[in-house]
């Protein structure tokens, strides 16, 4: 049986995929500090995080040090060192300060050629050193259309929590993003979206068992904005929100955190 939101501390996670310079990003950075200090002051119970660039995890870690916004990663990859040119690994993550990897996101899947087993591995990379994973899962508008979209999403979570001890499992983090909502302006209704994000749940517990399953944070990703967050937020298995564009405004991003708590 899932749990009410209020037992789910509440995640907002801003990917800013693409986008800033060491300068921009430093701006938005201490823009969102003093935008969500408020709320976050006010002991709402949101959670929130933020992942720039890799170049520039360095200098919005300095500029969010002393607040309690959380540094995420874009991507990561599996090993540690060796000759692997372009990518960046768990150590160094941690070393800039990053406590959240974001794993598997649709972008990296359908532009890059991510597979499930890469998925993996990224995931369990993450967790052995301590970063926590946000997991993300969604499905093409030809497979919603198809009528196969929770069977798809399902598959690709079982997939990404296979083998995980329930140690592991309660600092994974979920995020569903239909992809045909992303960037699109397109978001799946409110219902749509618990329908999905409660079958990804039943499967957690059908694998993992019913305890990790009602812990388990759910995340809501797909053309998330100030307009929609609270209709989306106040579901029962929406446990928060991975936002792209809106997140590239103090303003609009502090909002959405507003809605969460």
């Amino acid at each position: 049986m899932s749990q009410p939101i209020s037992a789910r501390r509440p995640l907002v996670a801003g990917n800013w995929k693409l986008h800033n310079t060491l300068a921009e990003s430093e701006a938005l950075a201490k823009g969102l500090v003093e935008a969500c200090g408020n709320t976050l002051q006010a002991d709402s119970g949101v959670e929130v995080a933020v992942a720039p660039v890799f170049t520039a995890l360095a200098t919005v870690g300095a500029a969010l040090a002393g607040s309690p916004i959380a540094l995420a990663s874009q991507d990561i990859y599996w090993e540690t060192s060796g000759a692997f040119t372009g990518q960046v690994g768990p150590t160094q993550l941690v070393d800039v300060g990053c406590t959240y990897a974001i794993i598997g996101h649709s972008e990296r899947r359908q532009l890059f050629g991510e597979t499930d087993a890469w998925v993996q591995n990224k995931i369990r990379a993450a967790l052995a050193h301590k970063l926590a994973p946000i997991v993300c899962v969604g499905e093409s508008l030809e497979t919603r259309e198809s009528g196969a979209a929770e069977s798809f999403v399902v598959e690709q979570v079982r997939l990404a929590l296979a083998d995980l001890s329930a140690e592991q499992l309660a600092t994974v983090v979920i995020a569903y993003e239909p992809i045909w909502a992303i960037g699109t302006g397109r978001t799946a209704s409110p219902a749509d979206a618990q329908s999905m994000h409660a079958a990804i749940r039943a499967a957690v517990s059908t694998m993992c068992g019913a305890e990790v399953a009602s812990g388990m944070r759910i995340l809501y990703g797909g053309s998330v904005k100030p307009e929609n967050a609270g209709d989306l937020l106040s579901q029962q298995d929406i446990d928060g929100a991975l936002v792209g564009g809106a997140s590239l405004k103090a303003s609009s991003f502090s909002d959405i955190v507003r809605a969460a708590g």
